[in-house]
């Protein structure tokens, strides 16, 4: 039970974070936006992992071959994956992109077969094929009627493409390190990484401080990439392919939050998919969901 509340609340987390970029890139470029983020992120764990856990010898700087693999994570899960992910919300409505992290458990899946030699279980393919149907089934009124650019989709398909490899790439290492400090400093690899693009394409004369882009910043560092992240190293590290499930729910989410602060109409679309959705993540997690009852 603890597992499947994590997992919601790292999907309520993820989803919120398409909204609060909307909100952002109206007062600020997006690699601006995204570049502040990532250092208000990765400062706050960084700080709390070293000052509030001096006395364990697990909190120590990286060494060796783990800078090496931060940098890749970082590559991947923070520099390619969220830059990309940030900027394309310019060209692609709130609802693509929350859909788009529906196209990741397929990705995992087969990222994980390919490189890590594990066979997807029929359960889990079934979960998969009854989420995508229902996530296209309570989007298509979206898809229909948005105002998203073949260039938006572009980037949100190479954002997730980089990401399934992040997550695959994370379930592999043998980290030493506490979930903390890898998130921190990955966040912090990819922030600096990213920097060079921002400095020579944001266009720094056009951010607008305001509340507004307070809030979105404040939200997304620590909603999104610390609290948000942190649940889900956890369920990646129990079982990869188990915790893309979760990612099913980030979309229905999406959906509500859109309705809530953008004004968003929920359908009748919305609804059917939401209950295939559901079903799916059934599907994929109705062993555990046994064991509880029975327990």
């Amino acid at each position: 039970m603890k597992n499947f509340l994590v997992g919601v609340v790292f999907a309520m987390l993820w989803a919120s974070a398409s909204v609060a970029t909307k909100f952002g890139i109206l007062y600020s470029p997006p690699l601006i936006l995204a570049n502040i983020r990532f250092f208000v992120a990765s400062v706050l764990l960084l700080a709390y992992g070293y000052l509030f856990n001096r006395t364990n010898s697990n909190y120590r700087l990286p060494k060796g071959k783990e800078w090496h693999q931060l940098g890749i994570f970082g590559a991947l899960n923070t520099t390619i994956y969220l830059g990309l992910y940030v900027y394309s919300m310019k060209y692609a409505a709130a609802g693509i992109g929350s859909l788009s992290t529906s196209t990741n458990p397929l990705l995992i899946v087969l990222f994980s077969s390919w490189i890590m030699g594990r066979r997807p279980k029929k359960e889990e393919i079934w979960s998969i094929i009854f989420g995508m149907a229902g996530i296209a089934l309570a989007t298509y009124p979206l898809i229909k009627n948005s105002t998203t650019t073949m260039a938006g989709l572009l980037l949100l398909a190479l954002s997730m493409i980089s990401v399934s490899f992040a997550s695959v790439y994370y379930a592999r290492v043998k980290w030493e390190l506490p979930n903390l400090l890898i998130n921190g400093w990955q966040v912090a690899i990819g922030g600096t990484l990213l920097l060079p693009f921002t400095l020579a394409f944001g266009k720094f004369s056009t951010v607008t401080f305001n509340s507004t882009l307070l809030i979105s910043i404040l939200w997304l560092s620590i909603a999104v990439s610390v609290i948000g992240l942190i649940c889900w190293f956890y369920l990646l590290k129990i079982d990869t392919v188990k915790a893309s499930l979760y990612l099913f729910l980030c979309p229905l989410f999406g959906f509500l939050y859109a309705w809530w602060l953008m004004d968003e109409p929920i359908s009748p679309y919305t609804i059917a998919g939401t209950s295939l959705v559901i079903f799916g993540l059934y599907l994929g997690q109705r062993k555990k969901f046994r064991s509880i009852t029975t327990a």
